[in-house]
């Protein structure tokens, strides 16, 4: 059910992955290797699921769009892994596996036995990332971690926003993202260094590493004695003029930054006194003047509107663009030839839309084969894949171990 295209041509192409990721960075983490032909399988509560199913609204059907964002390109097995029976069955998934997801907290998977080091008993060709908030050791290793709490602790959050204002939080669960990304960067190179050592290993990463690790140039500054940066607002915290400037009719972001920019700048908006100003004669200076010279900006290209400035800037190759909302950015041709926005057929949700591949490869492409799996959807192909049938199979589901998906809800074995 639900797959489509060809998983045997891309780059993950015979990868197993088990993820046991809930909510966000695991599942995300899990994500992007099942967008490369990984065999994702995600293993979820019985009668539960994922808590990211019952994240929203909004619903689409019943299925959340949190849940369908996150996991799509996977297969669900609903085993409950708590139990000395669930944990016999993840094993015996993990013995064919290359890869385990997790993101607990530090120690959970031990105390369940199906940490790295039972695991890497078993199967030394393992590679298991852990995930966590805060990492998986140190003073701050068992607080429990969600992502606005690491905005906020992460230092981010005081760099966003405008001086005096109150702290802001990034519009999308940056730090949940990022470390879902950071997690399959960690398994790809595991996965490479297995080919030359034959032993997988441990991967471990979390909110916190991720969101510090992305300070960049704002946390080298500190760093190196320039002291903690204030908030950026709407213009670079380092260049000028770039930044957020008001037309006639609404707001663009123009970036006339270096020698060569700010004079086309002037330029283009008439403003030839400007070259002139001793302010503004450095990118020092325009930058210690930012604000004011944003206002000066804005005032001139009041004489025209938003969409008229775009295109006299790009003639004078000068980055620049409107702001868009999620709606205009999503059916902009741009993103659409880009194939950024498919369509798939969800067998309860109907024809839905979901992200495309941010990365293209010219001789091995990714792509979306399965839409997010309905919970247990595909317990009893998997466990018949690790010999787990018949009477097993039905002793399994009536001990509540294991679930499979019928019309609607996670039933026992013997209902077809």
């Amino acid at each position: 059910m639900s797959e489509t295209g060809n998983a045997a041509q891309m780059p993950l192409s015979g990868i197993r992955v088990l993820d046991l990721g809930r909510h966000l960075a695991g599942p995300t983490c899990a994500m992007w290797l099942g967008d490369l032909g990984a065999d994702v399988i995600k293993i979820e509560t019985p009668g539960e699921g994922d808590h990211g199913r019952e994240a929203g609204p909004p619903f689409f059907n019943g299925e959340s769009a949190f849940f369908l964002s996150a996991n799509r390109n996977k297969r669900s097995v609903a085993l409950n892994f708590k139990v000395p029976e669930g944990q016999e069955i993840f094993h015996r998934l993990a013995d064919t596996a290359d890869v385990v997801i997790e993101n607990f907290r530090p120690g959970v998977m031990d105390a369940l036995n199906i940490g790295y080091k039972t695991m890497s008993e078993r199967n030394p060709g393992i590679i298991y990332c852990s995930i966590s908030g805060f990492g998986i050791d140190g003073p701050y290793a068992n607080r429990p971690g969600l992502d606005q709490i690491v905005q906020g602790f992460s230092g981010l959050m005081s760099i966003t926003g405008f001086e005096g204002g109150e702290p802001v939080r990034s519009g999308l669960p940056i730090a949940d993202l990022l470390t879902g990304l950071f997690g399959s960067y960690g398994v790809l190179a595991a996965l490479q260094a297995r080919e030359r050592t034959g032993r997988g290993q441990e991967v471990n990463t979390s909110l916190l590493e991720s969101m510090v690790g992305m300070l960049a140039f704002q946390g080298v500054r500190y760093l190196n004695g320039a002291g903690s940066p204030p908030p950026a607002g709407n213009h670079h915290p380092i260049n000028a003029p770039y930044g957020v400037f008001k037309a006639s009719d609404g707001y663009l972001t123009i970036g006339a930054t270096g020698d060569k920019r700010w004079p086309a700048l002037c330029r283009v908006i008439d403003a030839p006194e400007f070259l002139e100003d001793e302010r503004f004669k450095t990118n020092g200076g325009r930058y210690d003047n930012r604000l004011l010279l944003a206002d000066m900006i804005s005032e001139k290209m009041q004489a025209k509107t938003a969409g008229e400035w775009e295109a006299l800037l790009n003639e004078a190759s000068i980055p620049c663009g409107p702001i868009y909302s999620i709606e205009q950015a999503l059916e902009h041709p741009q993103t659409q030839h880009r194939e950024m926005v498919v369509e798939r057929e969800h067998p309860t949700a109907g024809t839905i839309r979901l992200l495309g591949l941010p990365v293209k490869f010219s001789e091995t492409p990714g792509d979306i084969h399965r839409v997010p799996p309905l919970l247990g959807e595909h317990t009893r192909e998997l466990l018949s894949e690790v010999g787990v049938n018949g009477p097993e199979l039905e002793s399994l589901a009536n001990a509540g171990v294991i679930g499979m998906y019928k019309e609607g809800s996670v039933t026992s074995a013997h209902d077809d």
